[in-house]
């Protein structure tokens, strides 16, 4: 279960702590989290994807955000993130074979989504308890557009992925921590 999934992760910083309870007790306050009906904010999921030899990783071009970014999604009522954050990955790159690296979350985020047009409806601003989950695939598969979720999909560096994305708060606070994260854990294996 979601919530027990989260209790048992333990946060590496402040921020994320903080992060986590923030996330548990709006677990606990929106039992409609899962749904996009929840007007408070939705769960989501998110893959942090890194190549087999751990020094690339995977991005796509964002059409609401105009931005590099990370792949994930809405968890659309699936209280199993880790398939959420495999079935988005899997729709958005078109990569069919991920490995997940560790079953358990990687890292936790309460994220600011500001009012935006999708599918030519308005969606109100809101936040995004996110779930991110840290997965690999061969650099080399091909890779398949998702034209109404994104305008490209490309492997980065390190440093590009702290350089192309045009959104600073992401690369100061989400993919700084990512990269930081993905380092220690693969120094410890």
């Amino acid at each position: 279960m979601l919530i027990d999934e989260i209790n048992d992760y333990q946060p590496d910083c402040e921020e994320e702590k903080k992060e986590k309870d923030n996330f548990l007790l709006f677990l606990k306050r929106n039992p409609d989290c899962l749904s996009r009906a929840c007007l408070n904010g939705q769960v989501s999921s998110s893959a942090w994807i890194v190549n087999k030899t751990h020094d690339r990783y995977l991005m796509c071009y964002h059409r609401i955000y105009d931005s590099w970014s990370w792949i994930g999604g809405h968890a659309d009522n699936e209280s199993d993130t880790l398939k959420v954050a495999i079935k988005e990955s899997q729709e958005e790159t078109g990569i069919k074979n991920f490995r997940v690296i560790d079953d358990k979350i990687f890292s936790l985020e309460c994220l600011c989504v500001l009012g935006h047009y999708k599918r030519g409806q308005f969606v109100s601003s809101h936040l995004h308890y996110n779930v991110t989950y840290l997965l690999e695939a061969d650099d080399l598969d091909s890779l398949i557009i998702k034209e109404d979720e994104n305008k490209g999909l490309k492997w980065f560096t390190r440093e590009e992925v702290l350089t192309k994305p045009s959104e600073p708060w992401m690369v100061e606070h989400i993919y700084k921590k990512m990269i930081r994260k993905s380092d220690l854990f693969f120094e410890k294996k």
